[in-house]
Protein backbone atom coordinates (compact mmCIF):
# COMPACT_ATOMS: atom_id res chain seq x y z
CA UNK A 1 0.00 0.00 0.00
CA UNK A 2 1.62 3.55 -0.91
CA UNK A 3 1.98 5.74 2.12
CA UNK A 4 -1.12 8.28 2.06
CA UNK A 5 -0.36 12.14 1.28
CA UNK A 6 -0.72 13.50 4.60
CA UNK A 7 -3.48 17.07 4.12
CA UNK A 8 -2.90 20.06 5.18
CA UNK A 9 -4.59 21.39 8.44
CA UNK A 10 -6.98 24.25 6.28
CA UNK A 11 -6.47 26.40 9.02
CA UNK A 12 -2.52 26.66 9.30
CA UNK A 13 -0.39 29.20 6.92
CA UNK A 14 2.93 29.00 6.49
CA UNK A 15 4.69 32.24 6.01
CA UNK A 16 8.18 32.44 4.49
CA UNK A 17 9.88 36.04 5.32
CA UNK A 18 12.48 37.84 2.67
CA UNK A 19 14.31 34.86 0.88
CA UNK A 20 15.62 37.35 -1.61
CA UNK A 21 18.86 37.55 -3.28
CA UNK A 22 19.84 40.27 -1.23
CA UNK A 23 20.11 38.78 1.95
CA UNK A 24 21.18 35.69 0.65
CA UNK A 25 25.33 35.09 0.27
CA UNK A 26 26.24 37.63 -2.00
CA UNK A 27 23.97 40.52 -1.68
CA UNK A 28 23.98 43.64 -0.24
CA UNK A 29 22.62 42.92 2.75
CA UNK A 30 23.74 39.14 3.46
CA UNK A 31 22.67 36.50 5.98
CA UNK A 32 25.57 34.27 6.59
CA UNK A 33 23.84 30.60 5.33
CA UNK A 34 20.41 32.29 3.85
CA UNK A 35 21.17 30.24 1.11
CA UNK A 36 20.83 27.04 3.54
CA UNK A 37 17.28 27.04 4.38
CA UNK A 38 15.81 27.02 1.00
CA UNK A 39 15.87 23.27 0.15
CA UNK A 40 13.97 22.81 3.70
CA UNK A 41 11.37 25.67 3.06
CA UNK A 42 10.65 23.93 0.23
CA UNK A 43 10.12 21.04 1.56
CA UNK A 44 7.46 22.45 3.77
CA UNK A 45 5.31 24.11 1.61
CA UNK A 46 3.15 21.02 0.90
CA UNK A 47 2.20 20.46 4.76
CA UNK A 48 0.21 24.05 4.92
CA UNK A 49 -3.32 24.67 3.39
CA UNK A 50 -2.02 28.36 2.65
CA UNK A 51 1.55 29.69 1.96
CA UNK A 52 2.99 33.14 1.92
CA UNK A 53 5.85 34.78 1.07
CA UNK A 54 6.69 38.12 1.88
CA UNK A 55 9.03 40.60 -0.27
CA UNK A 56 11.38 43.49 0.90
CA UNK A 57 10.31 46.19 -1.80
CA UNK A 58 11.81 49.38 -1.33
CA UNK A 59 12.06 52.41 -3.25
CA UNK A 60 15.49 54.02 -4.15
CA UNK A 61 15.13 56.86 -1.89
CA UNK A 62 14.19 54.51 1.28
CA UNK A 63 14.73 56.34 4.58
CA UNK A 64 16.20 52.76 5.82
CA UNK A 65 18.85 53.01 3.66
CA UNK A 66 22.32 55.25 5.37
CA UNK A 67 23.06 56.04 1.75
CA UNK A 68 20.11 58.86 1.88
CA UNK A 69 21.74 60.24 5.30
CA UNK A 70 24.17 62.61 4.75
CA UNK A 71 27.69 61.37 6.86
CA UNK A 72 25.15 58.48 8.29
CA UNK A 73 27.11 54.14 8.12
CA UNK A 74 25.30 51.60 7.77
CA UNK A 75 24.62 49.53 10.94
CA UNK A 76 24.56 52.49 12.73
CA UNK A 77 21.08 53.86 14.59
CA UNK A 78 18.79 56.97 14.06
CA UNK A 79 15.60 58.20 15.39
CA UNK A 80 12.23 58.36 12.83
CA UNK A 81 8.88 59.53 13.60
CA UNK A 82 7.79 55.77 14.42
CA UNK A 83 11.28 55.49 16.85
CA UNK A 84 14.84 53.31 16.48
CA UNK A 85 15.66 52.79 13.05
CA UNK A 86 18.94 50.94 11.79
CA UNK A 87 20.00 52.42 9.05
CA UNK A 88 20.66 49.90 6.46
CA UNK A 89 23.19 49.07 3.20
CA UNK A 90 21.05 49.97 0.10
CA UNK A 91 18.42 46.28 -0.60
CA UNK A 92 15.83 45.27 -2.37
CA UNK A 93 15.32 48.29 -4.32
CA UNK A 94 12.32 47.55 -6.14
CA UNK A 95 12.98 45.77 -9.89
CA UNK A 96 16.48 45.31 -9.03
CA UNK A 97 18.20 41.46 -9.00
CA UNK A 98 18.80 42.21 -5.38
CA UNK A 99 14.74 42.44 -4.67
CA UNK A 100 14.09 38.90 -6.26
CA UNK A 101 13.68 35.83 -4.66
CA UNK A 102 16.34 33.20 -4.57
CA UNK A 103 16.26 31.35 -7.73
CA UNK A 104 16.04 28.22 -5.39
CA UNK A 105 13.04 28.97 -3.64
CA UNK A 106 9.76 28.05 -4.92
CA UNK A 107 7.51 30.64 -5.83
CA UNK A 108 4.73 28.46 -7.42
CA UNK A 109 3.14 27.23 -4.25
CA UNK A 110 2.35 30.61 -2.66
CA UNK A 111 -1.11 31.84 -2.84
CA UNK A 112 -0.06 35.72 -2.09
CA UNK A 113 3.30 37.32 -2.36
CA UNK A 114 3.34 40.40 0.23
CA UNK A 115 5.27 43.53 -0.82
CA UNK A 116 6.31 45.45 2.72
CA UNK A 117 8.59 48.31 2.89
CA UNK A 118 7.39 50.07 -0.39
CA UNK A 119 6.61 53.44 1.58
CA UNK A 120 9.92 55.59 1.37
CA UNK A 121 9.35 57.01 4.66
CA UNK A 122 8.75 54.18 6.97
CA UNK A 123 10.52 50.49 7.19
CA UNK A 124 8.28 47.50 7.14
CA UNK A 125 9.96 44.60 9.18
CA UNK A 126 6.49 43.00 10.30
CA UNK A 127 4.38 41.23 7.52
CA UNK A 128 1.96 42.40 9.78
CA UNK A 129 2.47 46.05 10.37
CA UNK A 130 4.85 48.44 9.54
CA UNK A 131 7.52 49.88 11.70
CA UNK A 132 4.95 52.42 13.08
CA UNK A 133 2.83 49.48 14.47
CA UNK A 134 -0.30 51.13 13.14
CA UNK A 135 -0.11 50.79 9.04
CA UNK A 136 -0.97 47.22 8.24
CA UNK A 137 0.23 45.68 4.99
CA UNK A 138 -3.13 43.35 4.59
CA UNK A 139 -1.75 39.77 5.95
CA UNK A 140 -4.06 39.52 9.02
CA UNK A 141 -7.01 40.43 6.94
CA UNK A 142 -5.93 37.68 4.29
CA UNK A 143 -5.50 35.16 7.05
CA UNK A 144 -8.72 35.77 8.83
CA UNK A 145 -10.63 35.22 5.72
CA UNK A 146 -9.08 32.20 4.78
CA UNK A 147 -9.88 31.24 8.40
CA UNK A 148 -6.03 30.42 9.33
CA UNK A 149 -5.43 30.02 13.12
CA UNK A 150 -2.15 29.05 12.95
CA UNK A 151 1.45 30.76 11.21
CA UNK A 152 4.76 28.81 11.05
CA UNK A 153 7.51 31.63 9.97
CA UNK A 154 10.46 30.67 8.23
CA UNK A 155 13.04 32.63 6.30
CA UNK A 156 15.43 35.96 6.57
CA UNK A 157 16.41 36.95 8.97
CA UNK A 158 15.42 35.86 12.61
CA UNK A 159 16.10 38.84 14.57
CA UNK A 160 14.28 40.98 12.40
CA UNK A 161 11.61 40.57 9.78
CA UNK A 162 10.71 36.89 10.96
CA UNK A 163 11.13 38.19 14.95
CA UNK A 164 8.63 41.15 14.15
CA UNK A 165 6.25 39.45 12.07
CA UNK A 166 6.25 36.26 14.71
CA UNK A 167 5.55 39.05 17.53
CA UNK A 168 2.97 40.43 15.48
CA UNK A 169 1.09 37.48 15.00
CA UNK A 170 0.97 36.31 18.55
CA UNK A 171 -0.39 39.78 19.09
CA UNK A 172 -2.93 39.54 16.87
CA UNK A 173 -3.70 36.29 18.31
CA UNK A 174 -3.05 33.84 15.78
CA UNK A 175 -0.51 30.54 17.27
CA UNK A 176 2.98 31.61 16.19
CA UNK A 177 5.68 29.36 15.73
CA UNK A 178 9.31 30.16 14.23
CA UNK A 179 11.62 27.02 12.76
CA UNK A 180 15.25 27.79 13.81
CA UNK A 181 16.39 25.49 11.28
CA UNK A 182 14.64 27.03 8.55
CA UNK A 183 15.99 30.75 9.26
CA UNK A 184 19.00 32.64 9.71
CA UNK A 185 19.83 35.55 11.16
CA UNK A 186 21.95 38.96 11.19
CA UNK A 187 22.57 39.08 15.01
CA UNK A 188 23.37 42.84 15.15
CA UNK A 189 24.66 43.49 18.22
CA UNK A 190 23.26 40.87 20.03
CA UNK A 191 19.86 40.87 18.14
CA UNK A 192 19.22 37.64 17.88
CA UNK A 193 19.73 36.40 21.73
CA UNK A 194 16.97 39.76 22.57
CA UNK A 195 14.44 38.45 19.79
CA UNK A 196 14.86 35.27 20.70
CA UNK A 197 13.85 36.36 24.48
CA UNK A 198 11.27 38.56 23.45
CA UNK A 199 9.69 35.53 21.49
CA UNK A 200 9.24 33.19 23.75
CA UNK A 201 7.70 35.94 26.31
CA UNK A 202 5.04 37.03 23.81
CA UNK A 203 4.11 33.10 23.77
CA UNK A 204 6.40 32.22 20.23
CA UNK A 205 7.05 28.71 20.06
CA UNK A 206 10.50 28.35 18.60
CA UNK A 207 11.28 24.95 17.16
CA UNK A 208 14.46 23.22 15.97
Amino acid sequence: MPTPIPTPTPDSALVIIDVQNDFCPGGALAVAGGDEIISRINGLMGDFATVVLTQDWHPANHASFAANHKGAEAFSLTTMPYGPQVLWPTHCVQGTQGAAFHKDLYTDPAQLVLRKGFRAGIDSYSAFFENDQTTPPGLEGYLRNRGVASVTLVGLATDYCVAYSALDAARLGFKATVLEGAARAIDLNGSLAEARAKMRAAGVALEA
